[in-house]
């Protein structure tokens, strides 16, 4: 299972959870897919998340030395500079959705800002403002750099869209805020599940588990097929399993496999949902 470890600890995985959401914007929203793009959001997905865990593992580590720190996690390293240059090369073929990336760029380092060496005390209690920043990320990376359309310019189709991706990621990114309570409480790091009460978090929970259901009917209604409503029902349904799962204590493998998949698995019934006929 080495394999699969250093997949899912070196964010390859997640990358390509990222690149399906890509897809699944493309194939609701009726855009003609750029597979550019899907090279893109992958490399820079990559890139960002190893660049975190090297930010994370160096801020909780007790070995300070940096030459040692980075030879250890040489391979993470590898990765942000070969994902960073793939990123840019994309970037080279597609020079009109450098703006995008830059604002994706900017939200990714406030995000990031917590575990920088900046002590400012607003940056460590963002609190509640993190985890949105992070579900705002995810939507924004797979919703609006595959389209690129200014959000002034959003359509209803797509504020639908980005609605339901919003409360969806915000439910994934909760997920694990709640996993690491106790983590977060140690490094006085704060999150949406640390500022609320375990009961307050189902309410939230609750409420956003209905706003993407909401969302994601309406949008699916515009295809005018039953699979798209079925397919989005049977995703709703894993999620929320998916959720009450992890109100108990579970491993690494739930959280960076299942978890995490449950974007792909969401792309995944799309996908399904618009070829059932020639399946």
């Amino acid at each position: 299972m080495k394999w699969l470890h250093f997949i899912l600890s070196h964010s390859i995985f997640i990358s390509l959870c990222a690149a399906a959401l890509c897809y699944q914007s493309y194939e609701l929203l009726n855009v003609v897919p750029d597979n550019r793009v899907y090279l893109l959001v992958f490399c820079s997905t990559l890139s960002s998340y190893n660049l975190y865990w090297l930010i994370s593992k160096y801020y909780f580590s007790k070995e300070k030395n940096k030459l040692t720190f980075l030879k250890k996690h040489f391979t993470n390293l590898l990765l942000f500079f070969l994902a960073s240059f793939g990123a840019a090369y994309c970037m080279f073929l597609i020079p009109v959705i450098i703006p995008f990336v830059a604002v994706a760029v900017i939200l990714t380092l406030l995000y990031s800002l917590p575990l920088s060496p900046i002590r400012a005390s607003f940056l460590r209690n963002a609190g509640f403002i993190k985890t949105l920043l992070l579900a705002f990320t995810w939507t924004y990376v797979t919703i609006i750099i595959p389209v690129q359309i200014d959000l002034f310019k959003i359509t209803t189709g797509i504020a639908i869209l980005f609605t339901a991706r919003f409360a969806f990621m915000l439910m994934l990114c909760s997920i694990f805020d709640s996993r690491d309570i106790a983590i977060d409480k140690m490094h006085s790091l704060r999150s949406l599940a640390t500022d609320v009460s375990r009961g307050t978090l189902k309410i939230i929970m609750g409420i956003f588990f209905l706003i993407y259901l909401s969302a994601g009917s309406l949008l699916r209604q515009n295809f005018s097929t039953t699979p798209q409503v079925i397919a989005f029902f049977i995703t709703g349904i894993l999620v929320f399993f998916i959720y009450i799962l992890s109100l108990k204590k579970q491993g690494y493998v739930f959280y960076y496999f299942v978890v995490d998949g449950l974007m792909l698995f969401s792309a995944g019934a799309t996908y399904v949902a618009s070829n059932w006929l020639f399946l």
